[in-house]
């Protein structure tokens, strides 16, 4: 059995925000179940048992939402301290926490750096932006809470980046908002184009935008490393090490399914964050073994079906950088799989943007070979 990768749900999709574009409302809203509560011990044990007693090497644990916070801080200590007592043959472990920030205080943040947690905190830049989308229960914006948090988070050298959504709206301020992460030493970054709805009511972010603010952020970027000045943003780091010959290390750059276990608060378990609806359920930790949801999402064929690529894809001159992108972006309305609706934006991007990433590229193959 290989390393297993689990994302965690312990608030199920409840949230103190109520962002207009959440993709996990739209799913659960598909749900014959949409709230399953919060996540009870008993349940995370059983997931913790089971995947650490079948992994071999390491295993990752992904706290998401909704909101995973609103859980509490007592069951993040009691799930850090099972992972110990289960970990009979000293697996490397790594945590994780995606959170909107509102809950964090200095006991989260003491908690957070001493265990070693990686922090994922959604930010999507400048107040104008952010508030119009980010907002809580009461309809206010949320920016200066969700800073407040970046800043105890910094006070305490937690480790975390920021995870910004990209709409249309966001690529006529790429500037600003590149700007404002630098000027607030947020400089570990994420970039996610905005998903649609199944119904396919809203197109939050067009393939012509989308493209555009690819190219704009990456000379941005370039030209802070050019001149020395740190900044990450994974996706970028990514393609270098594609070019590199490393693996890409998220699953819609690898252009392909991968194994993973999305588990909502009852132990009820999905092959993908994006795909957390019946139709994709693969079974219970409560009740089910690792291998029997292996064997029901063998039985959906999910992971296969994302090996379906469109010809013009394969045949694309960019194809061993894009691989076709994540399955969610490449289904039409009827779930039949074509090319990624970002096909064309990848173009302009690597068009632009690959001499760029292969002189970087090139710069550490010379530096690992001095």
């Amino acid at each position: 059995m290989p390393p297993i990768s689990i994302m965690i749900k312990p608030a199920s999709g409840r949230c103190n925000m109520r962002c207009s574009y959440c993709f996990y409302s739209d799913e659960t809203s598909l749900r014959e179940v949409q709230d399953h509560g919060l996540m009870q011990q008993k349940t995370l044990d059983q997931i913790l048992q089971k995947t650490l007693e079948q992994a071999q090497g390491s295993a990752s644990f992904v706290f998401q939402g909704g909101e995973p916070t609103l859980r509490g801080l007592d069951f993040f200590k009691y799930a850090a301290q099972k992972q110990r007592e289960y970990n009979s043959s000293n697996l490397k472990i790594t945590n994780a926490l995606q959170t909107n920030g509102l809950l964090l205080d200095e006991d989260w943040c003491v908690f957070l750096k001493r265990e070693g947690w990686l922090v994922g905190l959604s930010v999507d830049g400048t107040a104008a932006l952010h508030n119009r989308h980010r907002f809580d229960a009461a309809g206010q914006g949320t920016l200066a809470r969700v800073m407040s948090a970046a800043r105890l988070l910094q006070k305490h050298k937690v480790e975390f980046n920021v995870l910004t959504v990209v709409t249309e709206e966001t690529v006529a301020r790429t500037g600003m908002i590149y700007e404002f992460f630098r000027e607030n030493k947020l400089l570990w970054q994420q970039y996610i184009p905005c998903i649609d709805s199944f119904d396919g009511e809203k197109n939050w972010l067009t393939a012509e935008g989308y493209g555009l603010f690819l190219c704009r952020l990456f000379d941005r970027w370039l030209q802070d490393i050019l001149s020395r000045r740190f900044i990450y943003i994974r996706q970028f780091e990514n393609y270098i090490g594609m070019l590199l010959g490393q693996a890409p290390e998220t699953c819609g750059m690898a252009g392909l399914c991968t194994r993973q276990f999305v588990v909502e608060a009852d132990g009820s378990v999905y092959p993908c964050d994006f795909y957390a609806m019946d139709d994709y359920y693969l079974g219970n930790f409560s009740t089910d073994s690792i291998d029997d949801m292996d064997r029901r999402r063998q039985e959906i064929s999910f992971v296969e079906k994302s090996l379906i690529k469109d010809e013009e894809c394969l045949n694309c001159s960019f194809y061993s950088l894009c691989r076709g992108g994540c399955r969610r972006d490449r289904e039409d309305s009827t779930g039949m799989l074509t090319r990624t609706r970002y096909c064309s934006a990848y173009k302009v991007f690597f068009a632009h943007a690959l001499p760029g990433l292969m002189m970087l590229a090139d710069s550490i193959r010379k530096q690992q070979h001095i």
